[in-house]
């Protein structure tokens, strides 16, 4: 199942957002040019996840947008879920649509699929933005040249 370009933006401006928890509002354009989202895409996006409660703004000269919650209470699968729907790769997961199949009962495939979103909601879910800040933390500072003399 490919994540729409949509959502990686989303969960690119929440991490942004994340990495700058706590330094106040952040304009759209800082956030687009930090992690490469096209601003007419991004604008959209932004008041998406603030009607959603992720996201405060403030307009203004001072204005911009900012995180309405800590980066370790923010999962990575809320924002995808939000962004994507339900995780499941087919319909007939979803409790809402697997009543109607005329093979459920006797499906081989159901439990796959079962098992593959239970799999990746495991992943999604088991993230928070501080877990991939720290992530990319660690990344940085592996790649970080040391020089001694």
């Amino acid at each position: 199942m490919p994540v729409s370009r949509k959502c990686q933006y989303a969960v690119r401006a929440v991490f942004e957002l994340a990495k700058r928890y706590g330094e106040g509002p952040v304009k759209i354009q800082q956030l687009a040019t930090a992690q490469a989202i096209p601003l007419q895409f991004l604008e959209g996006i932004l008041s998406e996840l603030k009607q959603a409660g992720f996201l405060a703004s403030l307009r203004g000269r001072k204005g911009g947008y900012s995180l309405n919650r800590l980066p370790s209470e923010v999962t990575f699968g809320e924002v995808v879920r939000f962004v994507e729907g339900p995780l499941s790769a087919v319909d007939c997961v979803t409790e809402s649509t697997a009543p109607t199949c005329p093979l459920a009962a006797a499906c081989v495939f159901l439990p796959v699929w079962q098992e593959a979103e239970a799999a990746v909601s495991r992943v999604y879910n088991g993230i928070t933005y501080q877990d991939l800040l720290d992530r990319a933390e660690r990344r940085r500072a592996a790649g970080a040249l040391e020089y001694v003399i």
